[in-house]
């Protein structure tokens, strides 16, 4: 198992930021006590969805929850460059082509309860191996372990890995930035989630302004700039009006592993069981 200290900015250590997140960790708790694997999605990148996941995961863990983040935005990943500080080796990717045991990828952290997976390098297939047995494996297994995990995908607008993920999950939370998604763009979005089958646990309104002096605008507009750009490179033909989701995934370059040879990679050695 990896370590990783972790750096929080001023606004994320702010009281009423960390009450609502307090207000939304209930909220989750209350959808039922089947809903352990939560995915965090957006409509279009620059939303604060990472955001959301870090301080979601972080609020579970300081109620006593093990929790783990998964970092499932293999394309561009926010999290690293936002949070992470020291050095970290291994990531998600490196567990999902069969080169590491999932206890290798996982980090420990500096807050008690709090565990992370960092997405590593940039894959040439994000969706098929999201989507194959070797994820699922995984995730059932930190089940055993973790009393929540929440998974941050990319955003549903620009790429089909989000949906891939929150069929896989027990609920789904969808982060809309304030007067910055129309409302028949974050419909179509949520229409793709029904059709993966996710459950929907509910919205998150991010960036609201109630300050009244237009910060959380100004922030808005700064990241959906750099990053609308940033994901455009690579996303290419997703977009507002071009969402689709793929009839059946494409075949993987490499050879799916058989039940025994998941079962040999032993995920959870040196992973302590919870109470």
């Amino acid at each position: 198992m990896q370590n990783a200290k972790l750096h929080f900015s001023q606004s994320e250590n702010n009281y009423q930021i960390k009450e609502a997140y307090k207000t939304l960790r209930s909220n989750i708790e209350f959808s039922g006590q089947n809903v352990k694997v939560v995915s965090i999605t957006s409509c279009t990148p620059g939303e604060g969805k990472t955001t959301v996941a870090m301080a979601l995961a972080r609020a579970f863990a300081e109620a006593g929850k093990k929790t783990v983040l998964v970092d499932a935005d293999m394309r561009k990943s926010v999290l690293v460059g936002r949070y992470k500080t020291g050095s970290v080796r291994l990531g998600l990717t490196h567990c999902l082509v069969g080169r590491e045991r999932l206890s290798s990828v996982i980090c420990e952290t500096d807050t008690p309860n709090l565990y992370v997976i960092f997405s590593g390098p940039v894959p040439p297939n994000p969706s098929e191996l999201l989507g194959g047995r070797i994820f699922g494996k995984a995730l059932e297994n930190m089940k055993q372990v973790f009393d929540y995990i929440i998974i941050d995908t990319p955003p549903l607008g620009s790429v089909i890995d989000a949906a891939v993920v929150a069929k896989q999950c027990d609920g789904t939370v969808m982060v809309i930035e304030s007067n910055a998604i129309s409302y028949r763009f974050a419909q179509r979005v949520k229409d793709q989630l029904d059709k993966a089958g996710a459950k929907m646990l509910g919205v998150v309104l991010n960036k609201v302004d109630i300050t009244g002096k237009g910060y959380y605008g100004h922030y808005g507009n700064y990241y959906g700039k750099y990053y609308g750009k940033y994901y455009g490179k690579y996303y290419g033909k997703y977009g507002e009006d071009n969402i689709e989701v793929p009839s059946k995934p494409k075949a993987s370059a490499e050879k799916e592993p058989s039940d025994d040879d998941l079962d040999e990679l032993n995920y959870l050695a040196g992973v302590m069981r919870k109470d």
